[in-house]
C-alpha cells in the first residue's frame, strides 16, 4: 500500500516538474516574442526617425533653394529698374538736349494781355479725326481754361491732347477745386481718370515736400497706367510722382520716400504696409482718389482702404470714381464722406459706340470660330478674354500656333514680366492680348478696337468692364461673345442687366461700327 503511494507521488511530482518546464518555456517564448516586438518597434522608429531627418532635410533643400531664386528674382528685377531708369534718364537728358531754348519747360503766366501767345508755342499731337459719340461729346460747352487752372497744368492738358472736357470731366472739375466730396458714377472710357488728375495737379503745392494726395486704384497695371497720366498731364508743375504696388521692391519703394514726393499712386495693400511702418507719412495728405471704387469697396479691400483714411487728417477730401456702384458702397459713404456730391452720367450702362455680337458655338468650335474672326475682321488690337489663367496659357499658344501674333496676361504672372506685356502692348508690338479679368478695369489702350469673350463672363457687371476696353473715349468699338449652350442663361440675364441687346452675329459685319479710318 505505501509502495503505491509513492509511485503515486513520484508520478505526481514528475508531473509538477513538467508542468513547470512548460511554464517556464512558456515564459520564455513570450519573453523572447516581447523581445522581438520590442526590437521591431525600436527598428521602425529608428526607420521613421530617418525617414523624418531625410524630409526634413529635402524641405530645407528646397526652402535654400527657393530662398535662392528669390533672391535671383529680386536681383533681376531689380537689375531692371536700375536699367529702366537708366535708360528714363538718358531719355530725359536727350528730352532736355533737344529742347529748344525759347520754349522753357515752366513758362511764368504773362502779366497781362489776352495770354493766348503761349497756345502757339505748344507741341500739340495730331487732331483725332474719328467718330465720336454722345458718351464724350454731350458736353456744356466749357473749356478746360474756365476752371482756371494753372497755366502750368492747361499746358500739359493740350499737350496731352485734350480739347475740351467730357462730360465726366465738366461735372467732377470743379466740385473737386471746391473741396467736395465727390461720388461719380460715369461710363468706362469716357475720361474719369483725368477727371480726378487735373483737380489733383492743381490743388498740390510743388514747394511743400510732403505728400498731398494719393490714388487708390486695385491693380499694378492700373497704377502704372494712371502714373503716366498724372506725369503727361503735369509735365510742366515739378511734381514728384511715385508708383508703389504690391509685388515691386518695398525697399525701394522706401528709399524713394526718404526724397520728396508730392503725390502717390498705390494698391491698399502696400500704401497701408508703409504707413503702419512709418515710413509713408499721410499727415499733409488731403486728398484721396479711388479709382474703380467698387473694386475698392469690396470685402477683399475695404477695410485696407478705411485704415489707410484714417492715416490722414480729419478734413480730406474723397473722390470715388467708378461705372459701377453696388450697394456696400452706401455704408462706405456714410461712415467716411461728409455731405459727397453725387454725379451719375449712367442713363444707360452701355457704351454708346461698342457694337455687340454672339455667335452661338459648341465648345469644341471656339478655336475655329476666333480663327475665322481673325480672318474676316479689320482688327487694329484685340484683346481676347477667358475665365481662367490656365485657359489663357492655353489659348495664347493656340493662337500663336495658327500663325498670329498673341501676347498673354494674367494675375500669376511675375509682375516684371507684367509690366512688360502690358507696355508691349500699349506700344503695339502686337496686335491680340489674351487676358484673364485682371485687364478688364481702367486700362485704356485707344487702339483696341475689338473685344472677344472667348469664355463668357458670369456677371454683368465683369461684361460691362471687359467690353470697355474697345470704343474708348467715345469712339467705334467691336464686342464679340462666344456664346456655348451652357452660357444662354448668362447672356439673357447680362442682357437683362445692363438692358442692353446682343445681336447675333451677322455673315459680314460693317467695318464703319469698328474699324478706324
Amino acid at each position: 500500500m505505501s509502495a503505491q503511494m509513492t509511485m503515486a507521488q513520484r508520478l505526481s511530482a514528475q508531473q509538477q516538474a513538467q508542468a513547470q518546464q512548460q511554464a517556464q518555456a512558456a515564459q520564455r517564448r513570450q519573453a523572447a516574442q516581447r523581445q522581438a516586438q520590442l526590437a521591431q518597434q525600436q527598428q521602425a522608429q529608428q526607420q521613421q526617425a530617418q525617414q523624418q531627418q531625410a524630409q526634413a532635410q529635402a524641405q530645407a533643400m528646397l526652402r535654400a533653394q527657393q530662398l535662392q531664386a528669390q533672391q535671383l528674382q529680386a536681383q533681376q528685377l531689380q537689375a531692371q529698374q536700375l536699367q529702366a531708369q537708366q535708360l528714363q534718364a538718358q531719355q530725359l537728358q536727350a528730352q532736355q538736349a533737344h529742347r529748344p531754348p525759347a520754349a522753357p519747360p515752366m513758362p511764368p503766366p504773362p502779366a497781362g494781355g489776352d495770354g493766348e501767345d503761349w497756345k502757339a508755342q505748344l507741341a500739340l499731337p495730331p487732331k483725332d479725326g474719328r467718330v465720336k459719340t454722345q458718351d464724350v461729346t454731350a458736353t456744356k460747352g466749357n473749356d478746360f481754361e474756365d476752371y482756371f487752372l494753372k497755366r502750368e497744368l492747361l499746358m500739359g492738358i493740350f499737350e496731352a491732347g485734350f480739347e475740351r472736357p467730357s462730360p465726366i470731366q465738366e461735372e467732377s472739375i470743379p466740385i473737386a477745386l471746391a473741396g467736395r466730396d465727390i461720388l461719380a458714377r460715369a461710363k468706362n472710357g469716357t475720361g474719369k481718370t483725368a477727371a480726378f488728375v487735373i483737380p489733383v495737379l492743381e490743388k498740390v503745392d510743388s514747394s511743400n515736400a510732403a505728400i498731398q494726395a494719393m490714388i487708390l486704384v486695385p491693380t499694378r497695371e492700373l497704377a502704372l497706367q494712371t502714373s503716366q497720366v498724372c506725369r503727361d498731364l503735369g509735365k510742366y508743375l515739378n511734381l514728384e510722382i511715385m508708383v508703389s504696388t504690391g509685388g515691386s521692391s518695398l525697399k525701394d519703394d522706401i528709399l524713394r520716400l526718404y526724397n520728396t514726393v508730392h503725390i502717390i499712386i498705390a494698391t491698399p495693400g502696400r500704401i497701408l504696409d508703409m504707413a503702419e511702418k512709418g515710413v509713408a507719412n499721410l499727415k499733409s495728405c488731403t486728398m484721396i482718389c479711388l479709382d474703380e471704387a467698387d473694386k475698392l469697396l469690396s470685402p477683399e479691400f475695404m477695410q485696407l482702404v478705411e485704415q489707410v483714411i484714417n492715416y490722414m487728417p480729419k478734413d480730406r477730401q474723397i473722390l470715388l470714381f467708378s461705372a459701377t456702384f453696388p450697394i456696400k458702397v452706401k455704408s462706405f459713404k456714410d461712415k467716411m464722406m461728409r455731405r459727397p456730391y453725387e454725379i451719375n452720367l449712367m442713363e444707360e450702362l452701355t457704351l454708346k459706340g461698342v457694337t455687340q455680337y454672339y455667335a452661338f458655338v459648341e465648345e469644341r468650335q471656339k478655336v475655329h470660330c476666333l480663327n475665322t474672326l481673325f480672318s474676316k475682321l479689320q482688327i487694329n488690337q484685340s484683346i481676347i478674354f477667358c475665365n481662367s489663367v490656365n485657359r489663357v496659357e492655353l489659348l495664347a499658344k493656340k493662337i500663336t500656333e495658327l500663325g498670329f501674333s498673341c501676347f498673354y496676361i494674367h494675375a500669376k504672372m511675375l509682375q516684371a514680366h507684367r509690366n512688360r506685356v502690358f507696355h508691349d502692348f500699349r506700344n503695339g508690338a502686337c496686335r491680340n492680348l489674351v487676358s484673364s479679368d485682371l485687364f478688364t478695369r481702367g486700362i485704356d489702350i485707344p487702339s483696341v478696337n475689338v473685344v472677344i469673350n472667348f469664355d463668357f463672363p458670369k456677371s454683368a457687371e465683369t461684361y460691362l468692364h471687359r467690353i470697355g476696353r474697345s470704343g474708348r473715349f467715345g469712339h467705334l468699338g467691336l464686342a464679340v461673345n462666344l456664346i456655348t449652350y451652357d452660357d444662354r442663361f448668362n447672356l439673357y440675364k447680362v442682357e437683362k442687366d445692363l438692358a442692353t441687346e446682343i445681336k447675333p452675329i451677322p455673315p459680314v459685319i460693317d467695318k464703319a461700327l469698328y474699324a478706324f479710318a
